[in-house]
């Protein structure tokens, strides 16, 4: 049986943990929360930039969108997948289930006959891809919460070697955020653009009270739709890192509660153990004390 400084020594250890990680757990909570606002803040702009986008190109017609590049269509040789993680740990399976989904894509891609290049966006991501032998084609880790021209350099360098090339389609792996609780593996085709696959404003959206169809397009819908598709790439990247972020606080949250739960049973048990421990070493002092009153007497 371990000796009661030892028990002791373990529940002091036990509970400091436990004072860390429920200090993690409230500041995961306050981070969730600024996320989740962020995310509201965009959810408006992302959806009547892809209403205007899906006009636009709707509008103008076949021969029309297949001048502007970000659109076109072409047969894929490269893939490029962007994998977006944490910069840190200790978020349950937030990673885990990006680094195996990413392994499963590239074995598909592979499979199809698609050379597969990669980018990582946050330092977990890279590390798990220079483990498995992976090189990533871009780096952008540590760079801390998302941030708008973050999104805009990621947007501009990938929209660059799609136009130039260098890469046939681009896709972005991301955890969506739903809740606190849940995230769903995301894969994003971000390039070329599909205006026809982009859903529909949420039904519970504020009616706009006019038809797209409506509008008259100053200078012209080809000056607009290049300067739109480019803004576009920009907000979509931005949007699936503000999804990411939520939902990597949201898993350190729920992550951090279990784990000072886990530490509070352990508490409980070690007490236990340790008021037993306690017990037996009266229990024996008292025998002996006893044995040696009885063999005076004798």
């Amino acid at each position: 049986m371990p000796s009661l400084k030892s028990i002791r020594r373990r529940i002091t250890s036990v509970k400091s943990t436990q004072k860390i990680t429920r200090a993690m757990k409230m500041v995961a909570a306050a981070r969730l929360n600024r996320a989740q606002l962020r995310i509201k803040a965009l959810r408006p702009y992302a959806v009547k930039t892809a209403e205007v986008l899906r006009s636009l190109a709707g509008r103008a017609g076949g021969d029309e969108e297949g001048a502007h590049q970000l659109l076109a269509q072409r047969p894929v040789k490269r893939v490029l997948l962007l994998v977006l993680t944490s910069d840190r740990g200790l978020a349950g399976a937030f990673n885990s289930s990006i680094q195996r989904a990413a392994e499963r894509k590239i074995a598909e891609l592979r499979g199809e006959g698609f050379e597969v290049l990669l980018g990582a966006i946050g330092r977990k991501g890279r590390d798990y891809l220079k483990r498995r032998g992976l090189e990533a084609r871009h780096d952008w880790s540590g760079m801390g919460e998302p941030t708008a021209e973050l999104a805009a350099e990621i947007a501009r360098t990938v929209s660059r070697e799609f136009v130039e090339g260098e890469v046939d389609r681009v896709i972005v792996l991301f955890n969506e955020f739903k809740s606190a609780m849940t995230q769903k593996v995301t894969f994003l085709p971000l390039l070329p653009i599909e205006t026809a696959a982009e859903p529909a404003p949420a039904a519970n959206a504020p009616a706009s009270g006019k038809n797209m169809s409506d509008y008259i397009y100053e200078p012209s819908q080809a000056a607009l739709l290049d300067r739109l598709l480019p803004m576009y790439v920009e907000v979509s990247v931005f949007r699936a890192m503000l999804d990411s972020s939520a939902s990597e606080h949201g898993a350190r949250m729920t992550a951090m509660d279990s784990a000072t739960n886990n530490a509070k049973k352990m508490i409980g048990a070690l007490t236990l153990e340790y008021n037993r421990a306690r017990q037996a070493a009266i229990t024996k002092e008292l025998m002996e004390i006893i044995g040696g009153a009885e063999a005076i007497k004798d």
